[in-house]
C-alpha cells in the first residue's frame, strides 16, 4: 500500500479551495469502493467433512473478501435450496421451514457475521445426515453459495464372544456387536493371523441406521487355541478386536483306540495296563510340549519387551536432544477466534463462557482473526533453525496442536494437512490420537499424553511430536516448509469432557528435566525437577 504522509499545517498553508479539494480526495482514499458482486465468494469448510455418530459437526461459510453479512439471508440446506437445515434472515433467525429432521439440533453462530463468517453446529449426528450440503447468502445485490459432502461414521461397540457349546466335532464361538455405520467388516483368525471361514455371519441394519452384527465359527484342533474375532470400520480405518484363548482340554480330538480300551479292559487286565501305559507317555509327551511352547512364549515376550525398551530409550535421547532447543513461545490474541479467550501473560487459551441470555456476542475487530476455525497462533514466527516448545493439553477430550504457515493467519476453514499449510496433530473424544498425513492416520500411544513436546527442525524439513509425559517420540512430519511457519493452538471450544482446563504453553526454565521408569501398569510418573517448583507446567499422572 502507498504511504501517503499529509500534516495538517501543509493543509493550512495552502489556499481554502484547494486545501478542502485534496482533504476531500484524500478522504476517499481512505474509504475504497465496495467490491463489485462478481467479485465475492461463498467459501465453504471444504469438499467433504466427516462427522461421527452422536457427536457434533461444523458448517462454516464465509464470505471472500470479508463482508458484513447481517442484513443478508443466509441458508443452509440439503442436496436443494428448498430443503432448509437452518434459515437466517434479516436478523431474525425463523424455523418454520426448517425440515423436520433438524429441528432443535442446530446452534448458529453468528459472532463474525460483521466480516461475513457464519458457523451453524448440527447436534446429535446420525446415518441420515450423510449427504450432500450447502450455504447460500442472498441479498439483493449478491448471491453465491457453496457445496460440501457429509459422510457419517460410527464406531460400533467392542466385541463380545461367547463360547456355545461343542458342535461337529469342535466348539463353536459367537461373536456379537452394535452401533457400526457404515457397514462393518468382521473376521475371524488364530493365532498365525490365518483367517478363519464362519459358520455363519448376519449384519442388521436397525432403525436409526446403525448396524449390529453376529457371526459364529466352529474350532477344530489344538491348532486355533488362540482364536480373535476382528470388527472393522471401513470409513475410519479402524477396528476394535477381542482375543480369546481356549485350553487344549477343552477341544475335542477323535481317539482311535477309544474302542480297543473299553474291549480290553473287559477281555484282558494286561493290555489295559499297557494301554494305561501308553495314555501316561502321551500324557507326559503332551505336557512337555506344552511346556516348551510355554518357555518359548516367555522368550518371546522377553525379546519384544527388550525392543520396546530399546525403542523408547532411542526415543527419550531425541527429546532430551530437542529440548536443548527451547524457545519462549506466546500466543498472538489478535489471532484468536471470538469464542476463545488468551490469558494476559499470552501462555493459555480455553474457550469463552457461553454469553446470558439477550447479552451481545463478542465481534472480531482484528482482520487477523480466524473466522473459520476456533484456534489461535504464536506471535513467534520461524523461518529457520531448530525449535523446541511444549503445550500442557492436561485432561481435555479434544485437542489440535502443532505448527502452521505463518501465511494461513487468515485462513477460511481448511482441512488440516500438510498440503493446506498445517502439520497438526489431534485427540478426538478422550482416545482418538490421530495426525493428517495427508490423509488421517490413527496413533497408538503406550501412556496417555498430558503435555506435548513439538520440535521444529526447518532445514531439515521434519516437526516431532513427544509425549513429555514419557519422553516418547509420537510422530514425525517431514516436508518442505515454503516459509515461515508459527505454532498453532485448537483448544476445541465445545469440549464435552469432565476436565475444561485451557492449553497452556509450557515454560521451559528447567535444570535438566527427568523422566522416570514406569510401573507394571503404567499408571503414574513422577514429574520433572525443576529449579523454580511455582513455574511447574502440568501435573504427574496419576
Amino acid at each position: 500500500m502507498a504511504d501517503f504522509s499529509v500534516s495538517l499545517g501543509s493543509l493550512m498553508q495552502a489556499p481554502l479551495p484547494s486545501s478542502v479539494f485534496f482533504l476531500a480526495h484524500f478522504l476517499l482514499f481512505l474509504h475504497p469502493a465496495d467490491v463489485s458482486p462478481e467479485d465475492i465468494k461463498v467459501i465453504g469448510p471444504g469438499e467433504s467433512i466427516m462427522a461421527l455418530v452422536g457427536e457434533e459437526v461444523e458448517f462454516s461459510c464465509h464470505l471472500s473478501p470479508y463482508q458484513n453479512a447481517e442484513h443478508m439471508e443466509i441458508r443452509w440446506f440439503r442436496s436443494q435450496a428448498s430443503n432448509v437445515v437452518y434459515l437466517y434472515q434479516k436478523r431474525q433467525k425463523p424455523h418454520d421451514l426448517q425440515m423436520v429432521q433438524f429441528r432443535n439440533r442446530t446452534t448458529f453462530d453468528d459472532h463474525a457475521i460483521a466480516d461475513g463468517g457464519v458457523v451453524l453446529h448440527l447436534h446429535s449426528v446420525v446415518p441420515a445426515d450423510e449427504g450432500q450440503y450447502g450455504c447460500r447468502f442472498l441479498s439483493s445485490e449478491f448471491s453465491g453459495e457453496a457445496i460440501w459432502e457429509l459422510e457419517v461414521a460410527g464406531l460400533g461397540s467392542d466385541p463380545h464372544v461367547s463360547l456355545e457349546g461343542f458342535k461337529e466335532g469342535g466348539i463353536q464361538l459367537r461373536c456379537s456387536s452394535h452401533g457400526w455405520y457404515p457397514k462393518p467388516k468382521v473376521q475371524w483368525g488364530d493365532h498365525l493371523g490365518h483367517c478363519l471361514s464362519p459358520e455363519s455371519e448376519a449384519i442388521i441394519q436397525d432403525s436409526r441406521g446403525l448396524f449390529s452384527l453376529e457371526t459364529s465359527v466352529i474350532i477344530h484342533g489344538r491348532a486355533h487355541n488362540n482364536v480373535s474375532c476382528s470388527i472393522q470400520n471401513p470409513l475410519l480405518s479402524q477396528k476394535k478386536e477381542f482375543v480369546i484363548q481356549i485350553a487344549d482340554v477343552f477341544l475335542p480330538r477323535t481317539s482311535p483306540w477309544k474302542k480297543a480300551f473299553l474291549g480290553t479292559l473287559v477281555a484282558l487286565p494286561l493290555p489295559l495296563a499297557l494301554l494305561a501305559a501308553l495314555c501316561l507317555y502321551h500324557l507326559h509327551k503332551q505336557r512337555s510340549s506344552q511346556e516348551k511352547m510355554k518357555k518359548q512364549a516367555e522368550k518371546d515376550q522377553e525379546k519384544l519387551q527388550t525392543e520396546l525398551d530399546w525403542r523408547r530409550t532411542e526415543g527419550q535421547a531425541e527429546w532430551k536432544a530437542a529440548q536443548r532447543h527451547s524457545v519462549d513461545v506466546t500466543l498472538d490474541a489478535a489471532t484468536a477466534h471470538p469464542s476463545l479467550q488468551v490469558s494476559e501473560d499470552g501462555k493459555s487459551v480455553f474457550a469463552r463462557p457461553d454469553p446470558a441470555p439477550g447479552a451481545p456476542s463478542p465481534a472480531p475487530h482484528d482482520p487477523r482473526r480466524f473466522s473459520g476455525q476456533t484456534c489461535v497462533l504464536s506471535r513467534e514466527r520461524f523461518s529457520a533453525g531448530r525449535h523446541y516448545w511444549e503445550v500442557h493439553v492436561g485432561r481435555r477430550s479434544r485437542w489440535f496442536v502443532g505448527a502452521c504457515l505463518a501465511s494461513m493467519a487468515r485462513p477460511g476453514p481448511a482441512r488440516l494437512s500438510p498440503a493446506a499449510g498445517y502439520w497438526v496433530m489431534g485427540l478426538w473424544n478422550g482416545h482418538e490420537y490421530f495426525v493428517l498425513d495427508p490423509h488421517r492416520v490413527a496413533l497408538t500411544l503406550r501412556v496417555p499424553p498430558r503435555r506435548l513436546g513439538i520440535f521444529l527442525d526447518y532445514e531439515a524439513g521434519k516437526l516431532s511430536f513427544f509425549n513429555a509425559s514419557d519422553g516418547s517420540h509420537i510422530f514425525t512430519f517431514t516436508d518442505t516448509f515454503s516459509g515461515a511457519l508459527c505454532a498453532y493452538f485448537r483448544p476445541r471450544a465445545h469440549d464435552g469432557s469432565g476436565h475444561p482446563e485451557p492449553l497452556t504453553i509450557c515454560s521451559l526454565w528447567a535444570t535438566g528435566a527427568r523422566v522416570t521408569e514406569e510401573n507394571d501398569s503404567d499408571t503414574w510418573l513422577q514429574p520433572y525437577e525443576l529449579s523454580d517448583p511455582s513455574r511447574v507446567c502440568g501435573e504427574a499422572l496419576s
